[in-house]
C-alpha cells in the first residue's frame, strides 16, 4: 500500500494546535479544509513499505520537518479561520 506519510504528521499535529484556536470551527468540513490547504504546502513523503515507515517517523523527529507540518498548518488554520466553507 502507498501512503503519504504526511497525512499521518498533519492527523497528529492537527488536535494539538487546534487547542491554541478557541474561536475556530472544528466541524469534519473545516478540519479537512486545514488538512487539504497544510498538504497542499506540504512535500509529500509517500512510502510502501514498513522500513519507508520507520524511516520517515525517524524523519520526523528532525526539527525542520516538525516546523514546516506546523508552519503549514498554522497558515491553513488562518485562512479556515477566516474563511469556512459555512455558516457558523
Amino acid at each position: 500500500m502507498i501512503k503519504n506519510y504526511m497525512e499521518s504528521v498533519v492527523d497528529r499535529l492537527l488536535p494539538v494546535l487546534l487547542k491554541d484556536y478557541k474561536d475556530i470551527c472544528t466541524c469534519d468540513r473545516c478540519k479537512d479544509d486545514i488538512r487539504a490547504i497544510a498538504l497542499n504546502g506540504l512535500k509529500p513523503l509517500y512510502i510502501a513499505t514498513d522500513k519507508g515507515e520507520v524511516y520517515s517517523k525517524i524523519n520526523e523527529l528532525e526539527t525542520q520537518f516538525r516546523t514546516d507540518a506546523i508552519k503549514e498548518l498554522t497558515k491553513a488554520l488562518e485562512i479556515v479561520s477566516k474563511n469556512p466553507k459555512h455558516d457558523r
